[in-house]
């Protein structure tokens, strides 16, 4: 067998392993409460670059607008159950993650989805499904949301929801849940520990006892735009100021993270950027051409062909000897 020969086998028999590597690698960004809304889904539903409420702005003074868009992406991706561990105290809404640090501020004006105790549908969107096990968590009654939230806040003993594999539907995976009588505000968080990988993500859902009743579903009041705006007011007898959640609109999801508006339109665009010093409109992409191929010598230049003109041949003329 050539060497050449050889070298084209090896190159074969390293493509599935290469295949293998590719398909083995975890990827990043799945999922986060949709109901009731949780604060990065909240404030992506705003708009990452002009947001309306107080505390979604305070997140983007601190942490940037890219952990909005990356709002599916809260998780540590070797958890493997020790949240407790890994997180500490005040870092739970951002798990610890530097980018989501401005999830964690301590503030008691977030947007609260309205609820009451008893049953209670939580919809977590999804979208990277998994096997795994939800569980979701509420803060004890005195809670105070101006304080960073610790783990000895939560009723870790009790928990109000735990589903394990539930099916994903239309963008959700659909869970039902038991809501205890608490009062004013609270918030529920929620963890969701994938079983065919240590991977975990989380969530912080901010939610207010006494500002509404639960849906017939068992969901809370989550008020939803094309915008992904609100379009009520908070209730007059919400027991916080804070203003109504507003859960993203499927345009928004539809976008993904990188759906950034645009800085002339201000729509979402995927495209990139131009560089600096040339603006959009002057902007253009070369023609591709087809790279050169090996130099070959020219053959060397010939001269047209002339008519041939054929000789005739002639005879000397016959001569007589002379006698002599």
């Amino acid at each position: 067998m050539s060497a050449r020969r050889k070298a084209a086998v090896a190159a074969v028999g390293l493509v599935p392993l290469a295949l293998t590597g590719l398909s083995a690698t975890p990827a990043a960004a799945h999922g986060s409460m949709g109901d009731p809304v949780s604060r990065v889904s909240q404030c992506y539903a705003e708009g990452p670059e002009s947001p309306k409420s107080e505390a979604c702005k305070a997140a983007v003074a601190a942490g940037g607008t890219q952990a909005l868009y990356d709002w599916n992406g809260i998780r540590i991706g070797d958890a493997g159950g020790r949240h407790q561990e890994l997180i500490p105290d005040g870092k739970l809404c951002s798990a610890n993650g530097e980018a989501f640090k401005g999830l964690d501020l301590a503030r008691a004006d977030w947007p609260a989805t309205n609820v009451s105790s008893g049953s209670y549908t939580f919809k977590y969107r999804v979208t990277a499904p998994h096997k795994g096990t939800f569980q979701v968590y509420i803060t004890k009654p005195g809670y105070d949301p101006s304080k960073p939230l610790a783990w000895g806040d939560l009723d870790l003993a009790n928990p109000v929801a735990t589903s394990t594999d539930p099916a994903a539907e239309g963008g959700f995976y659909t869970f039902s849940g038991t809501l205890p009588e608490r009062s004013g505000k609270q918030l529920l968080y929620a963890v969701w520990q994938r079983s065919d990988s240590p991977e975990a993500f989380y969530s912080c859902s901010d939610v207010a006892f006494g500002g509404g009743s639960a849906s017939a579903a068992g969901g809370g009041e989550t008020v939803k735009s094309d915008t992904g705006e609100n379009t009520g007011d908070t209730p007059k007898e919400a027991a916080a100021p804070a203003p109504v959640a507003s859960a993203p609109s499927e345009r928004q999801i539809e976008e993904g993270p990188t759906g950034r508006p645009s800085r002339t339109t201000g729509t979402a665009t995927t495209t990139p950027a131009p560089r600096r010093g040339r603006s959009p409109s002057t902007t253009t992409t070369p023609p591709r051409t087809k790279p050169p191929g090996p130099p070959t010598t020219a053959p060397p230049p010939t001269s047209p062909r002339r008519p041939v003109r054929r000789r005739t041949s002639r005879r000397p003329a016959a001569t007589t000897a002379r006698r002599s």
